[in-house]
């Protein structure tokens, strides 16, 4: 398989995103997209409150997601070289070498892990993908598995009980 093809169908995803889905009990469309969604076991580990550690557990034996140890030896240099400043957490690291490495698309929601990610795929001549959340639920509106008016509702639970609040009201207004 091309690096293309698997930054199509791959995505490798940070804590904050998997928690946004996690917060609304909604892993399942994770599960719908048309990519394939993978946390790394340090993101895993960074799933600490019991009712969205349960709700990780059930999306992986659904098989919305997977889970993979990083242990290759290009994985774990580019690990340690975003470590070393020790201003990104563990799961944004090992997520960003992931997705450097293998090529996947990178679901991240965290500006200064963005910048950080993308500094380093450039470091490295390299192209990276990167998804939030919000693109995450356009790509599923857009191919069929999520009606607007839903996705709306989610967004409403997200402004009303959690702290990821994008600065749109529908999203129905970035599909024009």
């Amino acid at each position: 398989m091309s690096r293309s093809a698997a930054r199509r169908l791959r995505i490798v995803a940070d804590t904050s995103v998997l928690i946004n889905f996690l917060r609304i009990d909604r892993m399942d469309l994770l599960g719908m997209h048309r990519g394939s969604f993978i946390a790394t076991d340090h993101v895993a580990d960074e799933i600490t409150r019991p009712l969205q550690r349960e709700r990780y557990e059930h999306a992986l034996r659904a098989g919305h997601i997977t889970e993979e140890h990083i242990a290759e030896p290009v994985e774990v240099d580019i690990f340690l070289r975003l470590r070393d400043p020790g201003r990104l957490g563990v799961g944004e690291c090992s997520a960003i070498a992931v997705a450097l490495n293998r090529g996947y698309r990178l679901a991240i929601d965290n500006n200064k892990a963005i910048r950080r990610a993308l500094e380093e795929a450039e470091l490295g001549a390299l192209k990276l993908e990167i998804v939030r959340t919000e693109g995450i639920v356009l790509e599923l509106i857009r191919h069929g598995a999520l009606m607007i008016e839903t996705a709306d509702e989610m967004l409403v639970g997200w402004a009303a009980n959690h702290r990821f609040k994008p600065g749109f009201s529908s999203f129905r207004a970035l599909l024009s």
